[in-house]
């Protein structure tokens, strides 16, 4: 009887945690641990790829964005990957690559075992101009049908704080994002390159909903002036998430909203390696 006693009493006591933990993890507005983009690690990949993809293991961290296959293969580094349970969600081209290269770029993205291509810049000199834009949504509408048809990639946009020139009622952004089919092309909102050309994240994740799959979290200095489209700042005016300019609760709970399934920190200053870790603690920290 007192056995009995006993084990429903443990019983009990193992479901009340179960239910608090839930319940704390339900209070959280960012509850997951977050991805990666190993730009923001790339002096440490040129180095050492095994014991950086150990760092990124070692913060919790098991989706990447691969900008750069750092002189592997695609398929050592996919086998370097899945060595520690990390996984390549998107890889990265250059613009030129996904017209030069395409078959290369989508095999490469394949063999990592990513299902999104990502483009983050759209050649021009001087502003960019409506007839950028234009060429921009041809290619990417023609590219982005080839690797949905060939590979079963998507291919997504990644907006780089150029694209905001005033167009009409709105901005030559918009003009892409209304220019471009769904089926083909989707987006990868930096939310700094929004942000600092005087855009705001959280409205256009309100705006274009599902358009977004992923995210490339970042914050800006305090005291950094907006407003500038030269697509440009200095590296380290990223600071760790929460420190900054930026309302990041609000953007996540928009991207919640629209559906983004992929939240990449990016972090490209000089202090990556202890900013990282602070900006995952103050995501984990923070409450619906």
């Amino acid at each position: 009887m007192i056995h009995h006693l006993k084990k429903a009493l443990l019983s009990l006591v193992l479901l009340t945690t179960v239910v608090s933990s839930t319940a704390v993890a339900q209070k959280k507005l960012f509850p997951e641990a977050p991805g990666i983009v190993s730009y923001t690690y790339r002096n440490q990949f040129a180095e050492d790829v095994p014991g950086t993809l150990d760092r990124i293991k070692d913060n919790g961290i098991t989706d990447i964005e691969f900008s750069s296959l750092f002189k592997q293969t695609a398929e050592d580094l996919r086998k370097m990957c899945d060595a520690r349970g990390l996984k390549c969600s998107s890889y990265g081209g250059s613009y030129e690559d996904l017209i030069n290269k395409t078959d290369e770029l989508g095999k490469a993205a394949l063999a990592l075992g990513a299902a999104y291509v990502r483009v983050a810049n759209i050649p021009h000199k001087g502003p960019f101009t409506l007839e950028h834009a234009k060429q921009a949504v041809a290619d990417f509408n023609k590219y982005g049908k080839l690797l949905k048809d060939k590979y079963g990639l998507t291919f997504i946009y990644h907006n780089h704080g150029f694209e905001y020139q005033p167009y009409q009622d709105g901005t030559l952004y918009d003009y892409i994002l209304k220019n471009t089919d769904p089926k083909y092309v989707s987006m990868e909102l930096d939310i700094l390159w929004a942000f600092l050309p005087g855009q705001d994240p959280a409205q256009l994740l309100a705006r274009y909903g599902n358009r977004y799959k992923a995210l490339h979290m970042k914050d800006l200095k305090k005291g950094v002036a907006r407003g500038s489209l030269s697509g440009s700042t200095p590296k380290d005016n990223d600071v760790i998430l929460g420190t900054g300019q930026i309302d990041i609760p609000a953007v996540i709970k928009a991207a919640r909203k629209a559906g983004v399934k992929h939240y990449y920190i990016e972090d490209e200053s000089s202090s990556c390696l202890t900013q990282v870790p602070e900006s995952i603690k103050y995501l984990n920290s923070l409450k619906k």
